[in-house]
């Protein structure tokens, strides 16, 4: 999938597909780029993601950007989406230490485990929002649940690509394990620097993702299946 995202992500930022063309139809692509009609798919979500293309039921894909500038996740831009997480995500994380309930730690802590052992990215990601929501309600205050979960699908659209472009669930995790042991201390500090550690790792991924990609004319015959 990388692959293929790489080729058509090229070839947008090269001009070989300009602002307005319609991609080639599903099956030309996978015959010309020898690929699976899933993991086509999978590159198309992460173009439409990343703001280079639409996807018009009926019509096909069409190119909206010339260049990556800020991914969308649902409703709400990347950029938005980590400026709002750090004005809450934070301080919540500070309150859940103080305020958390042993019922809190108890589903945290068994939610995490099944994190850690668990193999499909799917399942993963629905598991991440939640976590981040359980944070939210071990701070004992109705608004910030509510405000996280009016972002949970854009969190899980945003893990799922962060996965898929970046290999972040194992470092996730471990980030996550850290944010836990600090309510489990009670420590506000430590919980705040944990929040805030793994919202900098967050952006430095997606940092490194939008970066663009190298504009050199792709071997011949196009990425390997």
């Amino acid at each position: 999938m990388e692959a293929v995202l790489s080729h058509l992500r090229g070839a947008i930022e090269r001009g070989d597909y300009a602002i307005g063309d319609k991609l080639p139809s599903e099956a030309e692509l996978c015959r010309t780029l020898e690929v699976s009609r899933p993991v086509l798919r999978e590159a198309l979500r992460a173009l439409q993601a990343l703001g280079l293309t639409v996807s018009k039921t009926g019509k096909g894909t069409f190119v909206v950007a010339g260049a990556v500038e800020d991914p969308t996740f649902g409703d709400y831009a990347a950029s938005d989406l980590l400026e709002v997480r750090r004005h809450v995500e934070i301080p919540v994380a500070g309150y859940a230490a103080r305020r958390r309930t042993p019922e809190n730690l108890d589903h945290l802590a068994h939610l995490l485990d099944r994190m850690e052992r668990e193999t499909d990215t799917t399942a993963w990601v629905a598991m991440d929002s939640l976590f981040h929501l359980g944070v939210a309600e071990a701070a004992q205050n109705p608004v910030f649940r509510r405000v996280i979960e009016e972002i949970r699908d854009a969190l899980a659209r945003q893990s799922a690509f962060l996965n898929q472009l970046g290999g972040r669930r194992e470092q996730s995790n471990r980030e996550h394990r850290a944010i836990v042991e600090a309510l489990i201390d009670g420590s506000e500090h430590d919980a705040v620097e944990a929040m805030a550690h793994h919202l900098d790792r967050v952006s430095t991924t997606l940092t490194d993702i939008v970066r663009p990609t190298r504009t050199d004319t792709p071997t011949e015959g196009g990425p390997e299946a």
